[in-house]
């Protein structure tokens, strides 16, 4: 599935065929990334992950520490060169950023702090730096 249409079905709340998962989250904000401004990315994702979660009668998914940390590490490798790459070749280049468990925010966050309602409620500075 290209970018196009793999964004243009999650903002639809449409889950696409193989299902949603991290890696397509990560796609779809690094999508966002290649052509909006960090904050206007951040917003568009965020709203339209809250959209795709209601959508899939699971609202109670979304998590603003851990959407908010992993858009901030995709635009960080986005800097300079990177951000010409293909999806394809970010993904080879960035593979810590497509593990789930375990997820490169275990190295910025404590478990504990990530399983916290504030946390998912509230972007949390990172509070573990390994």
């Amino acid at each position: 599935m290209d970018d196009e249409t793999l964004v243009a079905t999650f903002e639809a709340g449409h889950e696409p065929p193989g299902g949603f998962h991290h890696r397509q989250h990560v796609r779809v904000a690094w999508y966002y990334l290649q052509r909006h401004a960090l904050p206007d990315a951040l917003v568009r994702f965020s709203t339209a992950l809250r959209r795709f979660a209601a959508a899939q009668g699971k609202p109670g998914l979304f998590h603003e520490t851990i959407t908010t940390a992993y858009v901030l590490l995709i635009n960080e490798r986005l800097d300079g060169s990177e951000r010409d790459l293909t999806w394809d070749a970010f993904a080879d280049r960035n593979p810590d950023l497509l593990s789930w468990q375990p997820s490169v925010l275990d190295c910025y966050y404590h478990k504990e702090t990530l399983k916290s309602d504030r946390a998912r409620r509230t972007f949390v500075l990172p509070d573990r730096l390994a």
